[in-house]
């Protein structure tokens, strides 16, 4: 079988690629809810990959040679990409953060005892961490069916 090689086909990639930019843009903006419609679906299948036999060890290979990739992709892209990102997803940031500070602050919390003492971390901390892992829990299971 004739094929072009690997360097032929990532060069045609990535020279043709970035032309379709607009493709991309009329077939991708406003999909969100097939996305999230589709991926709902495929729940189960999502289960059953994730409980196979073996998914420890098809996780570690697919691991293999991806460190210096990250580290690559960080510099190449990732770093340029950074502070846009984050000016990009103040609304994101402002509504995840909404219900976690609404929560935070209906926990009835004992007083502050004096530095080093080990009430703030068995009572304070500990009533802090279990009142909040229940409302995270209560949040993702909110729209299970």
């Amino acid at each position: 079988m004739e094929i072009p090689s690997a360097t032929d086909i990532a060069t045609k990639w990535a020279e043709e690629g970035p032309k379709r930019q607009p493709y991309y843009e009329k077939n991708a903006v406003g999909k969100g809810a097939k996305m999230e419609t589709n991926a709902t679906a495929a729940s189960g299948t999502f289960k059953a990959a994730v409980t196979a036999g073996d998914i420890d060890k098809r996780f570690r290979g697919g691991l293999k040679g991806a460190g210096a990739k990250f580290d690559r992709k960080v510099k190449d892209v990732g770093v340029g990409r950074y502070g846009p990102g984050i000016t990009a997803a103040k609304a994101d940031m402002e509504s995840g953060m909404t219900p976690v500070v609404t929560d935070l602050q209906a926990i009835d919390i004992d007083p502050r005892k004096p530095r080093g003492d080990p009430g703030n971390l068995s009572g304070r901390s500990n009533k802090v961490a279990t009142e909040m892992n229940k409302k995270r829990l209560a949040r993702l299971a909110a729209g299970s069916a």
